[in-house]
């Protein structure tokens, strides 16, 4: 089921230039609402259910139903991200059974990763040639 905007809890992210949801969203499909001022899903056929947004909403105003198949019908998923870990809670459809499950989101501390140690940095003559940057030296 594609992600919706719960337009009661939505703020907009303060009227910012460009709401969290928005600047995550894989796909392009959150929008901002010029006059309400709250998020919405543009082109929900189009959703990758990928969580994104869901995630990074400071209100946990977006959310994503599951199929039958995954989630008893009716049930919600709510994320407590933290700065190192994510915090699910699973909601059923009686609405007094709750799972929680929690989950580390990083396993180094942030912005201690040299994606680029040991690596030259490409040239223009390096984007023609066959092959990953981050890959193995090819030997012809």
């Amino acid at each position: 089921m594609p992600s919706f905007v719960i337009v009661e809890k939505c703020d907009g992210c303060k009227a910012l230039d460009k709401t969290a949801c928005q600047y995550i969203c894989p796909n392009d499909l959150m929008v901002l609402e010029p006059e309400q001022k709250k998020a919405y899903n543009q082109e929900p056929d189009q959703c990758w259910e990928c969580y994104n947004c869901v995630k990074i909403c400071p209100q946990q105003a977006i959310e994503v139903r599951h199929y039958a198949d995954i989630m008893p019908l009716g049930s919600s998923t709510f994320p407590l991200r933290g700065t190192d870990s994510i915090m699910w809670t699973i909601k059923f459809r009686d609405q007094k059974t709750m799972k929680r499950f929690k989950f580390p989101i990083r396993t180094t501390p942030e912005g201690s990763i040299d994606c680029f140690k040991g690596k030259t940095m490409p040239t223009a003559d390096d984007l023609k040639k066959p092959g990953l940057y981050t890959g193995p030296a090819r030997t012809e």
